[in-house]
């Protein structure tokens, strides 16, 4: 069997560490892309990457492609998993043009053209491209105006690019809920209680795992999912089922 490899953008973070780990694990090499430096290891080869650049110089772009092809040769990309998100909160009035303009560089623009300039490579490995999409494409709270209008992109994307690959690349798209990060930890410190709440909110008493995202985007590229295509697959623990209002 030849060797496989997988494209993971966001490498660095939570869930993209995850990803990378869950890859390896079955047997593929993953090139993982971040902005900050990240160490190579056993089945892991890193690239320093500003997706923001990529989706605005074109030159940029091919130089990425091109450090992609010499570490798989001949072989490709069988899976591009579009990980990558920054949440950039505020109002309608606080968010600046650039907040909105680099969010959507990077939650949406960057997975259109990195989906793009892989899907050759993609098609000839009758390959995979997953979408890490949010539960804000449809759920949301107020200050995220600019990161759920992306999300909400992406899976209308997803959905689209379906209709066009037809049988020749899958694509599919994760909404998670709340994933216990270190981001989203972060955003909790010294508020104890208030992430206590925020598990008990959730039907099944606690949030996501990295892991759990990591298993399901797997499962989807994997032929055990060969007839999902173009779908938006919630990992919410039931939070998208409760109605909270005054009463």
């Amino acid at each position: 069997m030849s060797q496989k490899f997988a494209l993971v953008t966001g490498s660095a973070g939570g869930i993209g560490r995850a990803m990378v780990s869950k890859y390896i694990a079955e047997g593929y090499i993953v090139i993982g892309l971040d902005l900050g430096a990240q160490e190579g290891c056993d089945g892991f080869l890193p690239l320093q990457i500003d997706l923001a650049r990529c989706v605005q110089d074109p030159a940029y772009l091919e130089q990425l492609k091109n450090s992609v092809q010499e570490l798989t040769g001949t072989a490709g990309i069988s899976v591009l998993i579009n990980n990558a998100a920054v949440q950039l909160l505020g109002t309608a009035q606080q968010l600046s043009l650039d907040d909105w303009l680099r969010t959507f560089d990077i939650n949406l623009h960057a997975p259109f053209v990195l989906t793009k300039a892989f899907y050759q490579s993609l098609e000839g490995n009758r390959g995979s491209v997953i979408n890490v999409s949010s539960i804000h494409a449809h759920l949301t709270k107020k200050t995220f105006a600019a990161y759920a209008t992306s999300k909400a992109a992406l899976s209308a994307l997803t959905r689209n690019l379906a209709l066009e690959f037809q049988d020749k690349v899958r694509i599919n798209a994760i909404e998670p809920a709340a994933i216990s990060t270190d981001m989203l930890k972060e955003g909790f410190e010294g508020k104890d209680e208030d992430y206590a709440r925020l598990e008990a909110y959730h039907p099944l008493g606690r949030i996501g795992t990295p892991e759990e995202v990591a298993e399901l985007a797997h499962f989807l590229s994997s032929e055990a999912a060969s007839f999902l295509h173009g779908s938006c697959i919630s990992l919410d623990g039931g939070i998208s089922s409760c109605l909270s209002d005054p009463g």
